[in-house]
């Protein structure tokens, strides 16, 4: 079969598929490389081998053991966020960290080292995994942990599954009393207003997050704080997900929906607190199966960067061009790394603003937009987010992520993506 990235972006399939869902077996003898793929979330080509060999691992999907006093939970790499929450939100237990679908597994997680909207205060996916078990091409088990393996760890995590396949991992879940969330929104105009916000919520919030109208000729947007509440206020769980059956011919994301749905999404009425169900705070396209399809067969990209704090002017030049080329996103998400380290040696998030558009696939416009952006993200010391990425090119990598050099020992010489192959 044909696999694409979640943006739907052509690429060729891989030669040779195996379903794997036993963690105490040996990985297979290829001819070529090999990668580990979850539940194909990611955006970009991180996921895809084309021409040689994926190992589907969600048939690594057991939970291994839960200590009901600390929160730590084992399990196959595998296993779905969303099967996490299902068993575990009853019996008072939440994500550390979350991105934003549940449908991504453990391992995916790990090897992208996904963040949330409380990375000031709880760091990426990568700061609560306690330890995991590494499998490398040659059939050497490693333990890895901050204490054991120390190195193998921090290569692995935000790694891009390419240090070898992770069969299970312990992380260490956290303590909530309710499924409902209190959500404060405040409409802001200008990113001065947006930072001054951004600086309040975080000294009060757990969860600060930011919708931005990037068409608008001034930056204006939403911005959201959120906390867990306890049983008092109960929110109403959400429904069954809709469902896009096929793809349409064409984009339904395109200049002329896009300005009507900013507009109506920016001037709808939003009351000052409202309590919701953590899913749709969370996970807001979730509720949509398949939404990737709205940008019909062509696909789109995701663009996501971070810039330091000190270059975040470089957010009012991005917003200008992408206002300018008119392909904006009706999702943009915007919001602020704290100061909490990665332990990733390629881990993305660093102290700064990072800002996610989705751009439908308008081939050379969109990629000579991107070449605009690349640009301003170089010029202010930024970087990308290689878990969406789909045509950084490999100089604009290498420059970005000052600790490759250290990553590129553990790699294991099996271990190969499309995204490897063309950045490395």
């Amino acid at each position: 079969m044909t696999l694409r990235s979640w943006g739907q972006l052509p690429a060729q399939p891989a030669a040779d598929e195996r379903w794997w869902g036993d963690r105490s077996a040996a990985l297979p003898s290829v001819d070529g490389s090999m990668l580990a793929y979850g539940n194909g979330r990611s955006y970009g080509d991180v996921g895809l081998n084309s021409g040689a060999t994926l190992l589907h691992t969600r048939g690594l999907d057991r939970l291994i053991a839960f200590d009901e006093q600390s929160g730590v939970l084992a399990c196959e790499a595998g296993v779905l966020l969303d099967e996490i929450l299902a068993i575990f939100v009853p019996r008072g237990w939440f994500l550390p960290v979350t991105p934003g679908t549940r449908f991504v597994t453990i391992g995916g997680a790990i090897a992208n080292d996904v963040h949330s909207k409380n990375h000031h205060r709880a760091g990426s996916f990568g700061c609560h995994v306690r330890r995991f078990e590494l499998l490398r091409s040659d059939g050497c088990r490693r333990l890895c942990s901050p204490d054991e393996n120390a190195e193998w760890f921090t290569a692995t995590i935000g790694g891009l599954g390419l240090t070898g396949l992770i069969t299970w991992a312990e992380i260490r879940l956290r303590r909530i009393d309710g499924v409902s969330m209190a959500v404060s929104n405040t409409r802001f105009d200008g990113l001065d207003e947006f930072f001054a916000l951004n600086t309040a919520a975080e000294a009060s919030h757990e969860y600060t997050v930011a919708w931005i109208d990037c068409l608008a000729s001034r930056p204006r947007g939403i911005f959201m704080a959120g906390d867990h509440l306890g049983g008092g206020e109960l929110a109403v769980a959400p429904g069954k997900p809709l469902s896009l059956p096929l793809t349409p011919p064409f984009s339904l994301i395109n200049g002329l929906s896009l300005r009507a749905f900013n507009q109506a999404y920016y001037h709808r009425p939003l009351p000052a607190r409202t309590v919701t169900h953590y899913a749709p705070f969370f996970y807001p396209l979730d509720g949509i199966a398949r939404w990737n399809r709205l940008y019909g067969p062509r696909g789109f990209y995701q663009y996501q960067f971070v810039v330091p704090l000190a270059a975040r002017v470089a957010l009012v030049d991005i917003l200008a061009s992408i206002a300018a080329s008119e392909q904006g996103s009706f999702l943009a998400v915007l919001k602020t790394f704290g100061d909490v380290p990665s332990p990733g040696l390629l881990s993305f998030p660093m102290p700064g603003v990072t800002l996610a558009l989705d751009f439908p696939n308008r081939s050379a416009p969109t990629l000579a937009l991107f070449e605009r952006l690349d640009a301003i993200v170089a010029a202010a010391g930024g970087r990308l987010y290689a878990a969406k990425d789909t045509r950084m090119s490999g100089e604009f990598f290498q420059r970005s992520n000052p600790r490759l050099s250290e990553f590129l020992p553990f790699i294991d010489p099996k271990f190969s993506s499309n995204f490897s192959r063309r950045v490395l």
